[in-house]
């Protein structure tokens, strides 16, 4: 991993997380609303920004893929999209935030553990003491939503275990497959994936359309569009675009520490809107968890004797 490359990666993911922490907070702003609106407008909003913005390269790129790469792109969008975003919903509705978010935020020790795996990886051991702070965090996290049960259900563990390993498989497949393309940027890859999701979300119109809109005001549908249209935005075209830049400079167990900052901005967003400082539990599990990516970073400044061996060659090919 070249280390001119790794700054401005980190730096992407970082802000990616930033901007995906807010899809945490729409729910909030919009509560006279049902999750699946929320999905399917906001991924159909998707869908025709990205269309429009890739409309001047739609010639050139449907000479370029194959039809590997749409059922790739089809893959994704159902993962790391809609499958994963209807998921996460009804975990919420039925399990709690507490148990969600627990859950949830065991993505970065397991998508680092599944990169661990990958060839000319750092090795599982120089990683411990990332995902041992990791561990903590979420330990610490654990701790404060057991003190303060809620709804809890088997049924809402389920579905937040379901949408973490559908989170886990898009995070792996996206990094892997942006490795492989050739003549597509990572810009364009993720208005492809928006486009195809787009397709996906009109799905979910016909049951969205039979939910109750009655007693909905004319300003609440106004701050519906603005807040469905901003989430589009912020976080699937420009967020899902820096985490493809970043995922494509980065190595796959680095990237899974970066979804850590997800979770950090959601606390922090949900910090302000509940109008409260965090707990010192939540102090303490917020310094691991950024200690952990830290560690994690560390870990790859410093490639191991094969991996420097490898990037000799010439034929050598950096690990992201």
């Amino acid at each position: 991993m070249e280390v001119n490359k790794t700054r401005p990666g980190m730096a992407a993911g970082i802000v990616a997380g930033a901007l995906w922490g807010l899809v945490f907070l729409a729910p909030a702003l919009i509560p006279a609303f049902h999750p699946l609106e929320l999905a399917a407008r906001r991924y159909l909003a998707y869908g025709l920004i990205a269309a429009m913005l890739i409309a001047p390269a739609w010639k050139r790129l449907l000479r370029t893929l194959t039809w590997q790469d749409w059922r790739a792109l089809i893959w994704l969008s159902l993962t790391g999209n809609i499958v994963y975003y209807i998921l996460l919903a009804s975990a919420v509705q039925t399990g709690g935030v507490a148990l969600t978010s627990m859950v949830i935020g065991l993505l970065p020790v397991v998508v680092t553990l599944v990169g661990s795996r990958d060839r000319h990886a750092v090795p599982l051991r120089r990683l411990l003491p990332s995902l041992l702070l990791s561990a903590g965090g979420l330990l610490c996290i654990s701790w404060q939503s057991l003190s303060h049960p809620g709804h809890a259900s088997l049924i809402g563990l389920l579905c937040a275990m379901a949408a973490l390993l559908s989170w886990t498989m898009y995070a792996v497949s996206n990094s892997r497959w942006l490795g492989r393309l050739r003549g597509v940027s990572a810009h364009e890859w993720n208005l492809l994936t928006g486009l195809v999701t787009g397709v996906g979300a009109l799905l979910l119109v016909i049951p969205a359309l039979g939910l109750a809109t009655a007693g909905r005001t004319p300003s609440q549908w106004l701050v519906f569009a603005g807040v469905v249209s901003g989430v589009a935005i912020l976080c699937s075209v420009v967020g899902n675009g820096l985490w493809n830049y970043a995922s494509r400079v980065l190595p796959l167990a680095m990237m899974g520490q970066m979804i850590v900052f997800e979770f950090l901005f959601a606390l922090l967003y949900g910090y302000l809107w509940e109008q409260r400082w965090p707990t010192a539990a939540e102090c303490a599990a917020m310094s691991l968890l950024v200690a952990g990516v830290v560690a994690c970073a560390m870990a790859h400044h410093r490639p191991s004797p094969q991996v420097a061996l490898k990037r000799t060659q010439p034929d050598g090919m950096p690990s992201g």
